[in-house]
């Protein structure tokens, strides 16, 4: 008797368990569950509104050709925004790495007679001086205590003078990287058709979650973000990990000023400018916070996407691109008032 009732409680018991895990789940999970909502909310409404646009497979490999260039950003950005921080210069920090590329590149055209060779060595720079960049801006927010919105505004018009004054306002042709190595691995086409700007777009949003989600690194910036005093008080080094994350948007956003030159092969003193709305806008529309503490890799590379079609629905169905950045504005208020009313909830 006792065998079957405990039979009998164990198995009324489970229906129970599953639900319990089912919500528990969803807790959890529930801002990338509502990203994904939204995604398939929206793309329904985009194909309805424009079938012959969004049904057709052009679209999605001109999609995949185009976003990665300022997703590729908003994924390191992400981390520092978790971390309640922001950095408003990574466009600037975009040219610079290529302005530091071409320098080297004709400056080492005596001594190297390889093409290939003087662009990995220019590449290997252009990411250098990224990085430097992000560690000087970290090292002015942690060090002097300047808010980081300030103290990269600030840098954003120091760069993009560097930029200006170092290159005179001169263009650059990039030709050259057709005869190397290097132009295909970073913009080539997969059988003639994939971009493999979307393939280096997966593999840093792999690489993203992976420091945010299992590493103790991304412990401590979601540590910071939540409360920088309770961090300091658990022995996190709130200072070298809000710099270190300042250093990977500057590597990112030379690596992306890269990509998006070698794109076109050529390289314009105003490379990154009309990148930062779209940025912050992916960031934001993916449900990290801008009060600091919450966020996602998931969230924001699905942003990244609506974002990315926002531009071609609104001409599909017949509106001008002047609603483009009237959109992008909006969706960046109103998720900010969606975590503010969601913080105040919470307290």
């Amino acid at each position: 008797m006792s065998s079957k009732t405990s039979g009998i409680t164990s198995e009324a018991s489970q229906p129970y368990k599953e639900t319990f895990s089912l919500g528990k789940f969803i807790r959890t999970n529930g801002a990338q569950l509502g990203i994904l909502g939204v995604f398939f909310g929206l793309w329904i409404v985009f194909i309805v509104s424009a079938p012959n646009t969004f049904l057709s497979s052009r679209i999605y490999f001109a999609f995949m050709s185009t976003i990665p260039f300022f997703a590729i950003m908003a994924i390191p950005l992400t981390i520092v925004v978790i971390a309640g921080e922001m950095d408003l210069s990574f466009p600037s920090i975009m040219a610079m790495g290529m302005v530091a590329f071409s320098f080297v590149y004709n400056a080492t055209e005596t001594s190297i007679e390889s093409v290939s060779m003087r662009v990995i060595l220019a590449f290997v720079f252009a990411l250098l001086a990224g990085t430097i960049i992000g560690w000087l801006n970290g090292l002015i927010i942690v060090r002097f205590g300047i808010p980081s919105l300030v103290a990269t505004i600030g840098t954003q018009f120091f760069w993009r003078g560097a930029v200006l004054v170092l290159t005179q306002g001169a263009n650059y042709t990039l030709s050259y990287i057709k005869e190397t190595f290097l132009y295909p691995a970073l913009v080539g086409k997969i059988g003639g058709y994939f971009p493999m700007q979307m393939i280096w777009l997966v593999i840093i949003v792999v690489l993203g979650w992976v420091l945010l989600n299992r590493h103790k690194f991304g412990a401590h910036i979601y540590l910071i973000g939540d409360n920088v005093n309770s961090a300091e008080l658990m022995g996190v080094n709130t200072g070298r990990t809000r710099i270190q994350a300042f250093m990977l948007v500057g590597l990112v956003s030379a690596f992306a000023g890269v990509v998006a030159s070698f794109h076109v092969a050529y390289f314009w003193p105003s490379l990154g400018e009309g990148y930062l709305l779209r940025t912050l806008a992916s960031v934001f529309l993916g449900g990290t916070s801008v009060f600091g503490g919450t966020g996602t890799i998931l969230g924001t590379f699905i942003g990244a996407f609506i974002i990315g079609a926002i531009e071609a629905a609104t001409v599909a169905v017949g509106l001008t691109g002047f609603w483009t950045q009237l959109i992008y504005g909006l969706i960046i208020v109103l998720s900010v008032i969606m975590h503010t009313y969601l913080r105040k909830r919470t307290e």
